[in-house]
């Protein structure tokens, strides 16, 4: 088992965001796109709402980019526990001969929720801050971070 993960999602800026994942094994810091995956960061929270649910099977895939590169972020949810690997592919095609790991992570489920919790809470705070619709050229997605943040407090209770 890795150490805890930690998620950050910083301030966009004219489209990008830089996004960084750390377990103390390993480390993944890149820039992300806000097109043409649109729906990523509501993608990422309806994933993490899931994962939130009870102990079970599940397995679900997160398309994002850095233009060229395309970047799969693999959510596996076994009992209690999530396994997160993100692979990078040199171009939008996303051949999976050409695809590589480039961080993985496995921990409690509830943790790695925690840490994206953390990090999407952060975001959520900053906002009219950082002009985040503005900067990141699309609305904040309230209703999944709503949702998500629902869970959280029913598992929490």
């Amino acid at each position: 088992m890795s150490s805890k993960l930690e998620v950050s999602f910083n301030s966009p800026q004219c489209g990008w965001m830089s996004i960084g994942f750390e377990d103390g094994v390993g480390e993944f810091h890149t820039t992300t796109a806000h097109a043409p995956h649109e729906q990523a960061l509501p993608d990422l929270l309806k994933i993490l709402t899931e994962l939130a649910g009870p102990n079970g099977e599940a397995s679900y895939t997160l398309k994002w980019n850095r233009d060229p590169e395309e970047f799969d972020f693999e959510f596996v949810r076994a009992g209690d526990d999530v396994f997160l690997k993100i692979y990078q592919f040199p171009t939008e095609d996303r051949d999976n001969a050409e695809r590589e790991l480039v961080f993985e992570h496995s921990g409690k489920a509830a943790d790695v929720i925690a840490s994206f919790a953390e990090t999407f809470d952060q975001l959520y705070a900053d906002r009219d801050t950082d002009e985040f619709e503005f900067n990141w050229r699309q609305p904040f997605p309230y209703a999944e971070f709503e949702e998500f943040r629902s869970k959280i407090a029913a598992i929490r209770n």
